[in-house]
């Protein structure tokens, strides 16, 4: 098993209206992971996860659907029966919708791994942005002033902890899944 370095410019149109915020476009990131698909290819690797960490890459379901026609030789890690399974086994009380980004389980995460880099106030940045029927239309400024939507302060590093230990778990049925893990 090889590990490559992240990608970590991808698309985040829905966050394009707060500042700094930097993407590049579906088109870019398709070609970026067919280059990277085609090289390892040329090297005798002819499967691959994908470990996206931002649900704003729509596209890679669709690149991975694609690739595995003939056969499983790509998935996609994580996806939604993957964070379902980590938030039940973290004990998080939000549901994924209402903790969409900034919320519990990300706070969660980052308390048990990196506290760091855990704003002051987390505790106090709640904010329950309701139905966001036209995200990909409007935007996340839409739905929040601050980035937040969901519950930060119900995060803990416990959480955290049990949320990252059912990702790993989850991770090893992807590489069961390409036939890579028995």
């Amino acid at each position: 098993m090889h590990l490559l370095p992240p990608i970590t410019i991808s698309c985040s149109h829905e966050h394009a209206a707060f500042p700094g915020t930097v993407s590049i476009s579906a088109k870019t990131l398709l070609a970026v992971i067919d280059d990277i698909r085609a090289s390892l290819g040329r090297s005798g690797i002819h499967k691959l996860v994908i470990i996206n960490g931002h649900g704003g890459n729509y596209v890679l379901s669709n690149v991975v659907q694609e690739a595995s026609i003939e056969g499983p030789t790509m998935s996609l890690f994580s996806m939604g029966p993957d964070w379902n399974r980590a938030r039940e086994r973290g004990g998080l009380v939000s549901d994924r919708h209402g903790d969409m980004h900034a919320g519990e389980i990300e706070t969660s995460i980052l308390l048990h791994a990196a506290p760091d880099l855990v704003c002051d106030g987390f505790a106090e940045a709640d904010h329950d942005s309701g139905d966001r029927s036209f995200l990909l239309v409007r935007g996340m400024s839409e739905y929040t002033k601050t980035g937040v939507i969901g519950f930060p302060s119900q995060a803990t590093a416990e959480k955290g902890k049990a949320v990252l230990e059912s990702l790993q778990s989850s991770f090893a049925q992807h590489l069961e899944a390409l036939g890579e893990w028995t």
